[in-house]
């Protein structure tokens, strides 16, 4: 299994890395246009479609993707759509994670269709946006991410005792939370420390809050930042349990699927994207 993890890892990484560096944006906004309609083909197999269906629900959020690229949102002001899946992600998440993963799959197969259809595709025009802004505000992005779920599970195999939400995900603990956070500040201050002595693409997430907000509340977006990392794999690991699935699917081996890796990235960029317009 660690074998496996490696090697898929190190193929991602070798078709990813690439396309950050090069000036153009494009083949990097393809490549992500793939692997997200793979999520949504994952996520309507998770949420009670058949194979066919599933498909076209993954060509269909292909299709949504291309179809914002090319119109007018290219450069257009997204602020208001940013803002409606922060809304959705911290009350719209809080909600669904209080009623759990039963009350869940009693809803509609339609809605829990378009529920994750929407909030893939707006992770993914986040995505692509931040991309546009350059490769080290979105890597900065990225690894707040990566950094808060490493800190969460090395403190929460150290510290933990007490279970964030035991119904859905057990392994998971309210000290691993805070070690995250921990985590992500340290990295702010890295960041900045570094933006402030190499001349890069474009300024890092932590440095453009700080220059916007002041220093103070850039640390609380970070932190709310991670927190909303945390929803978003919780809310993944719901849909899984209704599903009685425990990967989304096997397109990663030793990863699982692409839903497996992107679940708290999908509220962290619109979340991100919208504190930037402030």
């Amino acid at each position: 299994m660690l074998g496996q993890r490696i090697v898929t890892a190190v193929l991602l990484l070798a078709l990813l890395l690439p396309t950050l560096w090069i000036a153009s944006p494009w083949p990097f906004i393809a490549l992500t246009m793939l692997l997200i309609s793979a999520a949504g083909w994952e996520w309507a197999r998770l949420n009670s479609s058949g194979p066919g269906l599933s498909i076209v629900s993954g060509v269909i959020l292909a299709l949504c993707c291309l179809l914002v690229v090319l119109g007018p949102w290219r450069f257009g002001d997204s602020a208001a759509l940013w803002w409606l899946a922060a809304v959705l992600w911290i009350f719209g998440g809080a909600v669904a994670l209080r009623l759990g993963s039963a009350r869940w799959s009693r809803l509609a197969m339609p809605v829990r269709g378009c529920i994750g259809l929407f909030l893939l595709w707006t992770a993914w025009w986040a995505l692509a946006q931040a991309r546009i802004v350059g490769a080290n505000f979105l890597l900065s992005v990225l690894c707040i991410v990566w950094v808060a779920d490493i800190a969460a599970y090395f403190g929460g195999r150290s510290f933990g005792r007490r279970k964030l939400a035991p119904s859905i995900s057990p392994g998971k603990t309210w000290e691993g939370v805070w070690c995250g956070m921990l985590g992500v500040l340290a990295l702010a201050a890295v960041w900045m420390a570094i933006d402030a002595r190499v001349a890069l693409d474009s300024a890092s997430l932590f440095t453009q809050l700080r220059q916007r907000l002041g220093a103070v509340p850039m640390l609380l977006c970070v932190i709310g930042l991670a927190a909303v990392s945390v929803v978003g794999d919780l809310f993944e690991s719901m849909v899984k349990r209704a599903a009685g699935a425990k990967d989304s699917s096997g397109l990663l081996p030793g990863h699982g699927g692409v839903l497996d890796r992107v679940d708290a990235l999908m509220p962290v960029l619109p979340c991100a994207m919208a504190l930037t317009s402030l």
